[in-house]
């Protein structure tokens, strides 16, 4: 069953909205899958995937972290590095070949992603984005 876009998860920022937003895609391709049977053959897409959401999302919110000097940031980028250490575990567990335990430890922890960092620690984030603009727009 695919997950639905809301505005709870909506951080205002346009550029990490977008980015969350293929995010969400690729999440919602590997539930389609899984409900045909085919979670195994798109486990490893959203995987890959994943390796290159790490460098240019988190890349991203980390320097947009510095420049509004986000006073979480510490806590925030912990997230990211369990996060990223989380997929990495997957992987290797792919390695060995996809199972249908991965597939739904997966989707397990990309959901929880979703709901528990994109939806309330990114939405933080995203305050502080707004307010950072906001002043400098205002100087400008």
């Amino acid at each position: 069953m695919a997950m639905e876009w809301n505005n709870n998860l909506s951080t205002g920022v346009m550029w990490q909205d977008r980015q969350h937003k293929e995010l969400f895609k690729r999440v919602n391709k590997l539930l389609d899958a899984m409900t045909v049977g085919l979670g195994k053959e798109e486990v490893g897409r959203l995987l890959k995937f994943l390796d290159e959401y790490f460098v240019v999302h988190f890349e991203a919110e980390e320097q947009a972290m510095t420049r509004c000097d986000y006073p979480d940031a510490v806590a925030h980028l912990s997230e990211h590095t369990r996060f990223i250490e989380d997929v990495s575990r997957l992987e290797a567990e792919a390695e060995a070949g996809a199972s249908t335990t991965l597939v739904m430890q997966t989707q397990s922890k990309v959901v929880d992603w979703f709901i528990n960092h994109i939806g309330e620690v990114d939405k933080k984030l995203g305050e502080c984005i707004l307010k950072a603009d906001s002043a400098r727009k205002g100087k400008g």
